[in-house]
C-alpha cells in the first residue's frame, strides 16, 4: 500500500471509530422518551388497572428438570431407551435427558412432541387424529403428530409440553410423558 492509501484508510478508520464512540455516548446520555409512560404502566399493572399487560405462568426449570427425570425414570422402569424434552410455553427448550442407549432420532422427535403438545394444548396421540380433517396441520415447521407429546397445564391453560420419544410405540412414550406431569402435583 502506498502512503496515501494508508494515511485515507486510516483517516475513515479513525472517523468511523469516532463517529461509533459519538453514537455510544450519546444514546447513553439522553434518557429514552418512553421510561416514564412504561413505568406508570408498570404500576397499573401491579393494581390491575391496566388492560395492555398480561401475566402468563411458566414452569420453573427445577420443575422442568424434576418431570424430565420422573419421565425418563418411567421408562426406565419398563427397560426402554427414550429422551425426555420439556418445552415452554412458547416451544422453546427447558430440559432434554437422553436416556443411555436412546437412538440418535430421539432427540429431535422428542422436543418436536413437546412442541406440538403443548402449542395445541392437547396430547399428540388425539392431535394424529385430527389429520384426518386437516392434514396440512402436519406442515407446519417444528411439529410431530406421533403419539408421546403432553401438555403441562395450569389453570387448563398450557404452560410446557413433555415429548417423549425411542419406545417402541408412541402410546408407550406417551404413558412416559405423562408420568412426568403427574410428577408436578407431587
Amino acid at each position: 500500500m502506498n502512503t496515501r492509501t494508508r494515511v485515507l484508510t486510516g483517516t475513515a478508520l479513525a472517523i468511523a471509530l469516532g463517529a461509533g464512540t459519538f453514537g455510544a455516548v450519546s444514546a447513553s446520555a439522553t434518557p429514552a422518551p418512553e421510561s416514564a409512560p412504561a413505568a406508570a404502566a408498570a404500576k397499573k399493572k401491579d393494581d390491575g388497572d391496566d388492560k395492555n399487560f398480561t401475566t402468563t405462568t411458566h414452569l420453573t426449570i427445577d420443575a422442568a428438570t424434576r418431570a424430565a427425570q420422573a419421565t425418563l425414570k418411567a421408562a426406565q422402569s419398563e427397560n426402554q431407551k427414550v429422551t425426555v424434552a420439556v418445552v415452554d410455553r412458547n416451544g422453546n427448550t427447558i430440559v432434554t435427558l437422553r436416556g443411555d442407549g436412546a437412538g440418535p432420532q430421539s432427540y429431535e422427535s422428542a422436543q418436536r412432541k413437546a412442541f406440538t403438545a403443548v402449542s395445541w394444548n392437547a396430547p399428540t396421540s388425539v392431535l394424529v387424529g385430527r389429520l384426518a380433517q386437516a392434514p396440512n396441520l402436519k406442515d407446519i415447521p417444528g411439529t410431530l403428530f406421533l403419539g408421546g407429546g403432553v401438555p403441562v397445564q395450569a389453570n387448563g391453560a398450557p404452560v410446557a409440553g413433555i415429548g417423549v420419544a425411542g419406545a417402541p410405540s408412541g402410546d408407550l412414550d406417551e404413558k412416559f410423558a405423562k408420568a412426568g406431569v403427574d410428577s408436578l402435583s407431587k
